[in-house]
C-alpha cells in the first residue's frame, strides 16, 4: 500500500510538470529544429531581455529603398533591429508576375535576416479577396469576407489557393545552412477594431475563430508548413484577461500572444500606466498558458518626443515584471517627411534611442547569439 501511495504521489507530481513542459513548445509537433530552438530561446531571453524590432526595416527607410544590408536603425546604432517585420500583402490581389516578384524579394529578405542571425515576423495586410476596398473596411465597397472564406463559404476554395501561395513560399525560404527559415506569422492582427475587413464589427466570434483555426490547420497539416510560429495580436481594446481572450482560438492554435498599442503611448494620449497594465495581461496569460508574449506593434509617428524611447516605451515595458519576446515599431516611409517610427541619422530622438539601445534590457541583431541553435 505504501508503494502504491508513493507511486500515486510521484505520478501526481509529474503529470502537471509534463503538461507544463508540453505547453512550452510550438503548437506544431513537427516544427523544424530551428523553429523549436527559436521558440525556446525567445522564451529564455524574455526572462531578462526584449528584442527590438522594426517593420520593413531592411526593405526601405527614410528617403531610401532597396540598398543591401541597410536599415535606418543600423545607420544610427551600427546594428540592424533584432526582429525584422515583413508582410504577405503582395501575395494576392495582383498579377501573377507581380506576386512572383514580391515572393522572391520577400524570400531573399527573410533569408538574409536568418543568415545574419536575426528574426523575422510576418504580418498580413490581406486585400479583401471577395470585394474591393483592399485590406481596410470601406463602407458600401467592402464585403464581410470572413464568412466567405471559412469552410462552407463561397470563397473557401479561393482562400485555399491563396494559402497555397504562402505555403509554397514557406517551403522556399532556406538559409545558407540549407535549413528552412523560421518565421513568426501574425495574421488578422488588430481584429478587435473595425478598420480591417476581418475586424470585430464584420464577423462573429465563431466565424473569426473558425478562420484562424482553418488557416493554421491548412498551412500546418495540409500544406506541411513546419517553420511557422503563430502569433495572436488584437489591438489594445481590452483591460482584462477575459476581454483579451474574447476571440482567442485556443491554446492549441497559438504560439505567441501579443498586443498592438499606439493609442496609449502618445498617438491619442500618454497613458503609460494603462499600456503597462495591458502588457501585463498579455505577459501573465503567456506565462500561465506556456506561450510566448510580445509587444507586436507600437510607435509614435515622427517621434516628436525626444525622450520617447526611454521615457515612454521602455517605461511601459518595465513598469511590471513582464516577459516579452520582442517589441516592434512601425515602418519608416520612403517619401513621407513625417511617416516614420524609428530614428534615422540626425533625428532629434537619436541620443535617447542610443540610451534605449545601450540598455541591457533591449537586444538588437548584434546581440543575438545562435538564436536558432539548441544551446545558449
Amino acid at each position: 500500500m505504501k508503494k502504491y501511495l508513493l507511486g500515486l504521489l510521484v505520478l501526481t507530481l509529474l503529470v502537471p510538470h509534463a503538461t507544463w513542459a508540453q505547453k512550452r513548445k510550438p503548437i506544431d509537433a513537427q516544427a523544424t529544429p530551428e523553429t523549436r530552438a527559436l521558440y525556446k530561446n525567445l522564451r529564455k531571453l524574455s526572462k531578462r531581455h526584449t528584442l527590438f524590432g522594426h517593420q520593413h526595416a531592411t526593405e526601405y527607410g527614410h528617403g531610401w529603398a532597396g540598398e543591401p544590408d541597410r536599415s535606418d536603425v543600423k545607420s544610427v546604432t551600427g546594428s540592424h533591429p533584432a526582429v525584422i517585420g515583413v508582410d504577405f500583402s503582395g501575395f494576392s490581389g495582383r498579377s501573377p508576375e507581380a506576386i512572383r516578384q514580391d515572393r522572391e524579394a520577400l524570400r531573399q529578405n527573410v533569408v538574409d535576416t536568418y543568415n545574419r542571425g536575426g528574426v523575422t515576423t510576418v504580418a498580413w495586410h490581406f486585400p479583401n479577396p471577395v470585394s474591393g476596398g483592399g485590406f481596410y473596411w470601406k463602407d458600401s465597397v467592402s464585403l464581410p469576407a470572413v464568412r466567405y472564406l471559412i469552410p462552407g463559404g463561397q470563397a473557401h476554395e479561393t482562400y485555399k489557393e491563396i494559402l497555397r501561395t504562402i505555403g509554397d513560399w514557406a517551403h522556399s525560404v532556406r538559409g545558407a545552412d540549407g535549413q528552412l527559415v523560421p518565421v513568426i506569422f501574425r495574421p488578422y492582427h488588430e481584429f478587435d477594431g473595425g478598420w480591417f475587413w476581418w475586424g470585430k464589427p464584420h464577423c462573429t466570434r465563431e466565424e473569426f475563430i473558425a478562420l484562424w483555426r482553418f488557416t493554421v490547420s491548412y498551412l500546418r497539416d495540409s500544406l506541411q508548413v513546419h517553420n511557422f510560429l503563430y502569433a495572436f495580436s488584437p489591438d489594445n481594446n481590452f483591460h482584462t484577461q477575459a476581454e483579451f481572450l474574447e476571440r482567442y482560438p485556443g491554446d492549441e492554435w497559438v504560439d505567441m500572444v501579443g498586443m498592438d498599442n499606439y493609442a496609449d503611448l502618445g498617438r491619442d494620449r500618454y497613458a503609460v500606466d494603462t499600456a503597462a497594465l495591458k502588457l501585463r495581461v498579455v505577459s501573465d496569460y503567456a506565462r500561465k498558458a506556456g506561450k510566448l508574449a510580445a509587444f507586436t506593434e507600437t510607435g509614435l509617428e515622427s517621434i516628436p518626443d525626444s525622450t520617447w524611447w526611454t521615457g515612454t516605451l521602455l517605461k511601459a515595458m518595465r513598469t511590471h515584471r513582464l516577459r516579452l519576446a520582442y517589441v516592434l515599431v512601425w515602418r519608416n516611409d520612403i517619401r513621407s517627411p513625417t511617416h516614420y517610427y524609428a530614428p534615422f541619422p540626425g533625428h532629434l530622438s537619436v541620443p535617447n534611442f542610443m540610451k534605449f539601445y545601450d540598455d541591457r534590457y533591449t537586444l538588437f541583431e548584434k546581440d543575438l547569439k545562435n538564436i536558432y541553435g539548441k544551446k545558449r
